[in-house]
């Protein structure tokens, strides 16, 4: 019973490791806390914004996640968020790729029902959630909708 003792100790290490990398994280937008800094080169505007009324867009920062990269792309109508999409997905390997699809429709639709980047998170897919929330943050910001 004498590998006990380095078990417990490797294990409190390894989750020593683990707070000590989270305990500098930025707030989450998940939940309403306020966006982080960008993890790339500025955001991109498509369209000049207008004041006619026409559909403007926005290509957000590309943030990095646990699991790969994503830009979300915000199209909006004055002030109202009209489309969202995603302008660049790369993903690590096939699962988080399956994942990816699976979740982004519905972080699709909570940034359109909300009508902000202030979404609910999907359950099993914070770190994506948090980067396109983001990412979408970002767009809003460059197309001056709060």
């Amino acid at each position: 019973m004498r590998r006990a003792p380095a078990v417990v100790v490797a294990s409190a290490a390894g989750l020593a490791g683990i707070v000590a990398m989270h305990a500098g994280s930025a707030p989450s937008v998940l939940g309403g806390a306020g966006p982080a800094a960008p993890a790339s080169p500025s955001p991109t505007a498509t369209n000049p914004p207008s004041t006619t009324g026409a559909a403007t867009t926005a290509v957000g920062t590309s943030e990095q996640y646990g699991y790969g990269t994503l830009a979300v792309k915000v199209t909006v109508r004055g002030s109202r968020i009209t489309d969202v999409s995603v302008a660049r997905l790369q993903t690590a390997e096939q699962y988080s790729q399956s994942l990816a699809q699976q979740v982004i429709p519905l972080l699709r639709n909570e940034v359109l029902s909300a009508q902000s980047a202030h979404i609910n998170g999907i359950s099993g897919a914070t770190y994506t959630s948090e980067a396109y929330a983001y990412s979408a943050q970002s767009a809003l910001d460059l197309l001056g909708v709060k």
